[in-house]
């Protein structure tokens, strides 16, 4: 099982994700962007395809030119079958890949919230061990509309679309399974200033939130990173490597 995974922006981790493809024995080939803006030069050297978070928007071609062709690579590896996975940013790319607005600086969330499963989402292998609701991290500030044959699993009353589908397994999250307690502890440590700025009071009650909030929403991050690790179809090396009869 042959992973990519494009960080957008430095030491972003796979948190509960990291657990799932390690479970499944996965072999992850990291392309950071932020640091030299190499992408996947086609869809044939991975069985699936992980897009991170990031302190950009979906459309900053400008100050980060390798937007427009991640953009196209994710629609390449959805087009073709094989398993997708946008989490934040990424979820935002995937949508631009496919054809959607995306609306920036109106969707602020940041901490933990709780998210409402659509009735899709609760028939998709994703989200249906999660039932109607479940509590997750969010830190976003974009949006974007739904892609046209695309099918809405999660919602929240300040981001419509906090996940979707479309095709046989390309997804994006705007949510962060990917942020358990410990991911979440050391953006407190990183960006202190940040999140003072916008969400005030949240770093004092930082403890007391993570208590509350912390055990549920990490269960639900890791049956989350398990159920999307479980799409993904690896290639059969070994009926590639054979030599014809």
């Amino acid at each position: 099982m042959r992973v990519a995974v494009v960080e957008n922006m430095k030491n972003t981790g796979l948190g509960a994700l990291a657990r799932a493809l390690d479970e499944a024995g996965a072999e992850i080939e990291w392309f950071r962007v932020w640091q030299d803006g190499i992408l996947p030069l086609d869809i044939a050297g991975h069985d699936a395809l992980v897009v991170l978070g990031g302190e950009q928007s979906a459309l900053d071609d400008e100050t980060h030119p390798y937007l427009p062709e991640l953009a196209r690579l994710a629609r390449r590896f959805g087009d073709a079958g094989k398993a997708v996975l946008g989490i934040c940013l990424g979820s935002q790319i995937l949508a631009r890949a496919y054809g959607a607005d995306n609306h920036l600086g109106i969707a602020c969330e940041f901490g933990w919230h709780r998210i409402g499963v659509t009735a899709e989402g609760q028939a998709d292998p994703l989200l249906s061990a999660l039932g109607g609701e479940f509590t997750i991290f969010e830190w976003h500030a974009d949006t974007f509309t739904l892609p046209k044959g695309a099918v809405r699993l999660a919602a929240s009353a300040v981001a419509e679309n906090q996940a979707f589908r479309i095709g046989r397994a390309a997804y994006g999250t705007q949510f962060h399974f990917d942020a358990d307690r410990r991911v979440v502890a050391q953006w407190k440590a990183e960006f202190p200033d940040t999140i003072a700025r916008i969400a005030p009071g949240w770093l004092e009650n930082h403890a007391e939130l993570a208590a509350r909030h912390g055990v549920a929403a990490d269960a639900a991050g890791l049956a989350i990173a398990r159920a999307w690790v479980s799409l993904i179809e690896p290639a059969d090396i070994g009926l590639l490597s054979e030599a014809p009869a």
